[in-house]
């Protein structure tokens, strides 16, 4: 279906302006977090299936738990690295929740680049 918000993704591709996806939780939405779970992962999957990529994807707070070793959208996170993706996951996140041993996808960054990626997006998706 094209609309006015997939014409404004097309249009920031086609531009060179890119789309950054930024994930701050392990849920998707407000409300159940089982529910919320469950929704992460079919985005995650489904970024894996489109045409129009964002750039990177940008992990923070308890976001970074979706990276971890045994996590169910690990190999999802896998295959966009794999597509080209970047996936950065905040250091500060992965040192509090004691997973920096557990990094299986994406890699360690920083609040520079993290802001960095952000500042220079076209445009910024936060699910």
């Amino acid at each position: 279906m094209f609309n006015q918000k997939n014409e404004s993704a097309v249009t920031a591709w086609a531009t060179g302006l890119q789309t950054v996806v930024a994930l701050g939780s392990d849920t998707m939405g407000a409300g159940d977090d089982q529910l919320g779970r469950v929704l992460m992962k079919s985005f995650l999957y489904t970024l894996t299936q489109l045409h129009c990529q964002p750039e990177a994807l940008v992990l923070y707070n308890s976001a970074v738990k979706l990276a971890e070793e045994g996590a169910e959208s690990v190999e999802d996170l896998r295959k966009l690295e794999e597509q080209g993706i970047r996936i950065l996951v905040c250091g500060t996140c992965l040192n509090y929740f004691e997973l920096t041993d557990r990094l299986a996808a994406g890699r360690v960054s920083n609040m520079y680049e993290i802001t960095e990626t952000l500042h220079a997006a076209g445009s910024v998706i936060r699910p």
